[in-house]
């Protein structure tokens, strides 16, 4: 295997001349109550990830997006907000955020910090005020609540259900109802409100002024609502077209609220940078990624594919086709803190489909439910086709997101007792979806110590012993290691990054995808079982298995540089 160092930054972190930096960026998601504790609670913190600086920069990221730091009583992993403008104490301070920022940009890594505005925590200001204030008052306006159905008002306004199970109203002590999309204690705000619109226009300007370099934004497709009486039923809402006029999903005049956004990140230099989570019809992507919008959005389908050639062939054609309707990069994502990591999802067998290639059977979330022991894991098969497809996204041209953790080529944690689980969605949904604590134990930097090195506290959920194996103490100095691997490829990444088009090869196999980028490099994937022979030219530079003859074996990704 042929390794290459690092290139440097080609401009300061400030240079006007590099305004699209994101566009072919690779973006490593820190999150930070499982990254690294460094004062010993068993909650990982921002000083922890200023401590581990050096290896973000020794892995070859070019920014750090944060999942949310904000105070916060965890009934969703941080995603209910309590104060938008602040640090949870928890986790430091905003002194410590500065500090992480400055390390940061002193190591040329930018960061992109999660805003949350569909809701806010049951424990925010506003929320509490609203409670106080009663029926009719301002402080209500900024929520959305309602009266009941039923003789007295005891009924919820319909029967609509929550993301994370259970109703999606809950009843307050005096008789009305606030509708939460998610948990109970993520009531959602009131988009409509000229007060909500000011104050998050004030949030992207705060931490923009603090040297911030861009922002995730969170269910951005649900901002928006048009909630009018009589309220629809669920069935009802399930059947209306999201074409831009569903009440509650994917409105067009949420755009609206994106174009003011957008004015404040233009009015920096260089201006700040966007990407929405948008789970949306694919033909409605390129409106959050288009310029005057939030100039990207996530595209998720890779997080649904099974490791077969046919759909990582339709995939990237599709979401590079979308990405030149908006005039936008697209993104690359094989994990998140929201879905089984990808290692033990290509472990599994494929997902059973419909006639239109949907994923009718979700494995990996079987597997969680039995724990972890139907139907068996591959572990060793998942771990291959993890680097293959790691190999394969990174080549490919647009932004790519890794997942802490996943440049260790960590598996899902299936084995996490009742007791200690956290996620709302295992609470409001028992025997139907264990939730999402699987992919957030927190990482394991030494071999043994109580945490894995995690911190001298222990962790705020449990690692299993097989941690040892994966943690970065064991992988630093072993070349054929997953993070060995990661290492090279971001460093040769580097050379591929000229423009964001590529050219399919032909190989003749169904199994094999090949394509070319426009300095010659080809990258060829074997996704089936049986080897394939490459054809004549330059040596393999970088192998997802270290191999540099020309037969390619399954389940395997080779990068050849150009002639």
């Amino acid at each position: 295997m042929t390794t290459a160092h690092s290139a440097p930054l080609t401009a300061q972190l400030n240079d006007r001349e590099m305004p699209a930096w994101w566009r072919q960026a690779v973006v490593y998601q820190v999150y930070p109550r499982s990254f690294e504790d460094a004062d010993g609670d068993g909650i990982g913190d921002i000083r922890g990830v200023t401590s581990r600086v050096p290896y973000l920069k020794e892995l070859g990221i070019d920014a750090v997006w944060l999942s949310p730091f904000y105070p916060s009583a965890l009934a969703d992993g941080g995603y209910d907000v309590a104060d938008y403008r602040n640090v949870d104490p928890r986790l430091g301070t905003l002194d410590d955020f500065d500090e992480m920022l400055g390390a940061l940009h002193a190591a040329g890594i930018r960061v992109i910090v999660d805003i949350v505005p569909n809701h806010t925590s049951d424990q925010h200001a506003w929320f509490q005020e609203a409670l106080t204030a009663g029926r009719g008052s301002a402080a209500r306006a900024r929520y959305i609540f309602r009266d009941g159905t039923g003789p007295d008002g005891s009924e919820p306004p319909a029967d609509w259900v929550s993301v994370f199970g259970g109703s999606a109203w809950q009843r307050v002590d005096d008789g009305q109802w606030y509708f939460h999309n998610f948990a109970v204690e993520q009531p959602d705000l009131d988009w409509s409100n000229p007060e909500v619109r000011a104050d998050f226009v004030k949030t992207l300007r705060f931490w923009s002024d603090r040297g911030v370099d861009g922002f995730r934004i969170d269910v951005a497709h649900m901002l928006t609502k048009d909630f009018v009486d009589p309220l629809p039923s669920q069935a009802e809402l399930d059947a209306m077209p999201r074409d831009g006029n569903h009440p509650m999903i994917d409105r067009d005049d949420v755009h609206e609220v994106y174009a003011e956004w957008r004015a404040v990140f233009d009015s920096y230099d260089p201006p700040r940078t966007a990407v929405a989570e948008a789970w949306v019809e694919p033909s409605r992507i390129p409106l959050y990624a288009r310029a005057e919008s939030l100039g990207q959005a996530f595209n998720f389908d890779l997080l649904e594919a099974d490791f077969d050639a046919r759909q990582f062939r339709r995939i990237v054609g599709d979401n590079l086709e979308l990405a030149g309707t908006s005039g936008s990069s697209t993104t690359w994502v094989l994990s998140n803190h929201d879905v089984v990591r990808h290692a033990t999802r290509y472990g599994l067998p494929d997902a059973e489909r419909d006639s239109a290639g949907r994923p009718t059977r979700k494995h990996g979330n079987e597997w969680l439910l039995s724990g972890g022991t139907r139907p068996a894991l591959d572990a060793e098969r998942g771990s291959r086709r993890a680097r293959a497809a790691a190999l394969f996204v990174l080549a490919l041209p647009g932004s790519a997101y890794i997942y802490q953790g996943e440049e260790l080529g960590l598996h899902e944690v299936a084995a996490i007792p009742e007791a200690d689980r956290q996620d709302p969605t295992f609470f409001r949904s028992p025997g139907e979806d264990i939730g999402r604590d699987g992919c957030r134990v927190p990482l394991p930097w030494s071999e043994d110590g109580p945490s894995f090195g995690f911190g001298t506290g222990g962790a705020h959920l449990p690692q299993p012993g097989w941690f040892a194996d994966y943690a970065v103490s064991a992988q630093h100095d072993d070349s054929t290691s997953s993070l060995a691997l990661y290492r090279a490829a971001l460093a040769m990444r580097r050379l591929l990054q000229t423009d964001e088009s590529l050219t399919w090869v032909e190989t003749g196999h169904d199994d094999v995808l090949a394509f070319r980028r426009s300095n010659g490099w080809t990258v060829f994937t074997n996704f089936g079982t049986e080897p394939f022979e490459l054809p004549d030219g330059p040596p393999i530079s970088l192998s997802s298995r270290h191999r540099d003859e020309r037969i390619l074996p399954g389940e395997t990704t080779v990068w050849i540089a150009g002639a």
